[in-house]
């Protein structure tokens, strides 16, 4: 058994001058990007490069899983090329270490996967991905006027003090669902889908240096056409609402509505989506 795995970042359309795209371009690993096509096809490709397999097979992949500085490094070479490859074609993302024994066995997969593959880079051609988060921030929203409290005791001052605090993130709650609404009225308007993804907490909001708590993180599949519709909607979301926050980001290829491989053919080990 050889020691590389082959290992893959997308399905694409193999468009004119593509393997002059990929040529050039380092992957995971700093390894040699290339295209394996479909041998009954060749308008279909995956996109690969060759890993050192003990760093890859499926209990050494476990462990790397949780060391965040090996991950990180995977994920953003495996963001680079994708994002190469978008400007260039349309591109079907895969899930962040998705690996084969070989080429002949991805091609396999691809071949196999051909009508599906086909459906799918047909629905995400000319679209890309935005993010949307909104976030929570209690101490930015105005507090409620103060009442004296001379002839309380610390006690009742106490509870009356948390009733207001209380208070005043009810009404933050309040503003962000209508903040949210509004997000999900922008999507109806310019997008084709929406994907709900878990808020960030604990490392991950940490990672992303989050101001505030995350209480929506939908990703939306938006027509190029309709992009800068949309981003205006969704800037002005928050318009009006003490407290809240809403956050833009891509455009990105279009991750969140990708499918996976046949997983099993390979590993497919954690959610390929932007770093």
């Amino acid at each position: 058994m050889s020691d590389l795995l082959t290992y893959a970042y997308a399905v694409v359309r193999n468009a004119e001058g593509l393997r002059e795209t990929t040529a050039p371009l380092r992957g995971v690993a700093d390894s040699p990007v290339s295209l394996v096509t479909d041998t009954g096809d060749d308008q279909l490709g995956l996109v690969v490069s060759h890993v050192p397999g003990h760093d890859f097979q499926e209990d050494a992949l476990k462990q790397h899983l949780e060391d965040l500085e090996w991950l990180e490094a995977v994920a953003r070479a495996h963001h680079g090329v994708i994002e190469a490859l978008a400007e260039r074609t349309t591109v079907l993302p895969l899930r962040l270490a998705t690996v084969y024994l070989d080429d002949n066995r991805a091609r396999e997969v691809l071949e196999a996967g051909r009508t599906m593959f086909a459906e799918r880079l047909a629905r995400l051609s000319e679209h890309v991905e935005w993010g949307v988060k909104i976030y929570v921030e209690p101490s930015a929203a105005p507090a409620a006027p103060a009442v004296p409290a001379a002839d309380l005791t610390p006690g009742r001052a106490y509870l009356r003090s948390r009733r207001q605090q209380q208070s005043v993130r009810d009404t933050v709650y309040q503003a962000a669902r209508k903040a949210a609404e509004r997000v999900e009225a922008a999507g109806r308007k310019h997008a084709s889908d929406r994907v709900r993804h878990r808020v960030q907490q604990g490392l991950l909001a940490d990672a992303a240096g989050a101001v505030g708590e995350n209480v929506v993180n939908d990703a939306y599949l938006v027509p190029l056409k309709r992009c800068d519709g949309f981003l205006a909607d969704v800037t002005h979301a928050a318009d009006g609402l003490a407290g809240v926050r809403v956050e833009a980001t891509g455009p990105w290829a279009p991750y969140s509505f990708a499918m996976p491989l046949d997983e099993s053919g390979g590993a497919a080990a954690a959610e390929g989506a932007p770093p």
